[in-house]
């Protein structure tokens, strides 16, 4: 079939506490591009020895305590653009980009929004509104180009664990999943459902009231890719078995595979 590249999503919930954690799956499964958010470490404390050990080039855009992206990749990586403006003056560190192998690569951890009405969600929806912009402003649709993250937004119905406890709610409100369509409209496709149709498959779930045990998750991690490159997938799975290991993220490893 020729070489195939990996694109793995994930928010790991603070690299140096899950540091350990991230290698191991890393040694497993031999992904050639990474994408991470919520790494809540300033770059200049990003623990680099491990990963290039393992052969990958790092771009960083990270703070202290909070948010946080980065891009590893087996491959060289070039292009690299932070945030918003491309030179990471954003205040949140949430956005980072770059290109490997020909494919422009978009790693976003979109703000959770906290509580529907607060200042928190308002910048979620403008946030959201940002991306619109960002990809209308700098991007093409017939460019191979792959958008991934915690997008925080379930898209559809089959996306949650109930939709009549979901909707309304945070990461399932009405006015998120719009302000998201409008990001899809601009001309991406859902990578995971053109392999799965089915419901029940979820990317994160709450540490709390045994969320995981009882199925109680969301799917808010997403791999999108312009129509160029969706016709190059061969694959997308949710690894669900890494929620159950000991420490954990609430998120888990989302990845797709695609023709070289």
């Amino acid at each position: 079939m020729g070489k195939a590249l990996s694109i793995v999503t994930w928010n790991v919930n603070s690299l140096r506490a899950r540091l350990e954690i991230v290698l191991r799956w890393l040694k497993e499964h031999e992904p050639e591009v990474v994408c991470v958010q919520e790494t809540k470490v300033p770059d200049e404390l990003f623990p680099q020895a491990p990963f290039t050990e393992l052969g990958y080039e790092i771009a960083l855009h990270g703070q202290k305590t909070y948010n946080g992206v980065a891009i590893l990749s087996r491959l060289p990586i070039t292009a690299v653009a932070r945030g918003f403006d491309g030179k990471g003056s954003d205040e949140q560190k949430r956005l980072i980009a770059a290109t490997i192998a020909g494919i422009r690569v978009v790693n976003a951890y979109v703000p959770n929004g906290s509580e529907v009405g607060s200042e928190k969600f308002a910048y979620k929806l403008a946030f959201l509104d940002g991306l619109r912009r960002y990809f209308a402003e700098r991007h093409r649709p017939k460019e191979p180009l792959v958008f991934v993250g915690d997008f925080n937004v379930a898209t559809e119905p089959k996306d949650v664990f109930s939709v009549e406890e979901m909707e309304g709610q945070v990461c399932y409100h009405p006015d998120e999943r719009a302000a998201l369509a409008k990001v899809s409209a601009w001309g991406f496709q859902d990578q995971f459902r053109r392999f799965e149709e089915g419901a029940g498959h979820y990317s994160w779930w709450d540490y709390r009231q045994a969320s995981f045990r009882r199925n109680r998750g969301l799917r808010i991690d997403h791999i999108w890719t312009t129509p160029s490159l969706a016709e190059r997938g061969r694959s997308c799975w949710i690894d669900r078995e890494e929620r159950a290991r000991e420490k954990a993220s609430d998120h888990v490893p989302v990845t797709a595979t695609f023709s070289l």
